[in-house]
């Protein structure tokens, strides 16, 4: 697979102002209402390569957003990483010593014994987010692929993703075997709790598309949530609803056994083939097929590869929601 440079469209803010935070956590701001409603997040640089998010954390926070009922958040996460950014080697500032996305379950937590830079920046950020009704963590992907929900692997989720109307792709999947998202943790996963979240990838890292996409879900989403009108949001953010959205079950990931893996094309995500059996890759000089018809790639990437990793995951078209049921 084609590992293409792609050009570095926007600028990367400087967030130092942000360290000192009401909350006591660095660059983890709460404010509170003072009248009833959810406590929402919104959280950026899960990855510290991901700027999109960033962009519009630093935005809401210099505009002096405040909630109009319930609580809201504006965080960045891995501010580690992203300060070792080099656009010279920028896959790199993805994380510091392990993804800051993997390590989200309350065992690995609490587990003493281990630590990470991510480790202890998750550690410190855990007592918010144990109080958060409401996440949307901003990503973006290492290809150029259509921009997408993740939606975990709940019918909650899926329905949140409807609700909120866009992207247009709406993916439904278990997580990585690598470890837990942060979408995934606690509340978020589990099909008996109010809390819920969603996690946009919102198009190549560095693109400026990823940017409007990621204004116009944070837009919707915080007015979704109710905390604060529409009066309230920066002008220009939100953009039209695609006319549907369609619903992907990932069925199975792709992980990588070796260094030996490659594509057949230069898939970018999103791709669908139509009859089983389809190569898409060699593993270790064997193919690797498509299981059923019409079958979905899911972010094929192999910029991180390394045993274990997976480097795509496979999925089936469940449904589509058209705009009417989106917003009916």
């Amino acid at each position: 697979m084609s590992r293409e440079a792609y050009p570095i469209e926007v600028e990367f803010p400087d967030i130092a102002q942000h360290e000192q935070s009401p909350s006591g956590i660095a660059y983890v701001h709460t404010f509170d209402s003072g009248l009833p409603g959810p406590h929402v997040m919104i959280n950026a640089l899960t990855h510290g390569n991901e700027v999109c998010g960033a962009i519009v954390v630093d935005e809401l926070l210099r505009r002096a957003l405040r909630p109009r009922r319930g609580r809201l958040t504006l965080a960045f996460a891995n501010v580690a990483a992203y300060r070792r950014f080099d656009p010279a080697n920028p896959d790199a500032a993805r994380f510091v010593d392990q993804d800051f996305n993997r390590v989200w379950t309350a065992t690995v937590l609490d587990d003493a014994s281990r630590t990470s830079s991510e480790l202890e920046r998750a550690r410190a950020m855990r007592p918010v987010i144990d109080t958060v009704d409401a996440l949307l963590d901003l990503h973006s992907m290492h290809e150029r692929c259509k921009p997408l929900i993740v939606a975990g692997p709940l019918q909650k989720g899926i329905d949140l993703a409807v609700r909120l109307g866009t992207p247009a792709t709406v993916i439904s999947d278990e997580g990585h075997p690598e470890g837990r998202r942060m979408r995934d943790y606690e509340g978020f996963g589990d099909a008996a709790s109010a809390k819920n979240a969603l996690l946009i990838e919102c198009g190549q890292h560095w693109e400026r598309g990823a940017v409007a996409v990621a204004r116009d879900t944070t837009a919707r989403f915080l007015l979704l949530s109710g905390v604060i009108d529409e009066t309230d949001l920066p002008p220009g953010w939100l953009a039209p609803l695609p006319p549907e959205q369609q619903i992907v079950r990932v069925t199975q990931p792709v992980v990588a056994t070796s260094m030996d893996f490659r594509f057949a094309a230069a898939y970018t995500g999103l791709e669908v083939f139509a009859e089983a059996g389809a190569v898409i890759g060699w593993s270790n000089g064997e193919a690797v097929r498509t299981p059923y018809d019409n079958c979905v790639l899911v972010m094929p990437s192999l910029r991180q590869l390394r045993p274990g990793v997976t480097v795509v995951r496979l999925g089936r078209i469940e449904r589509t929601v058209t705009n009417s049921e989106m917003t009916g």
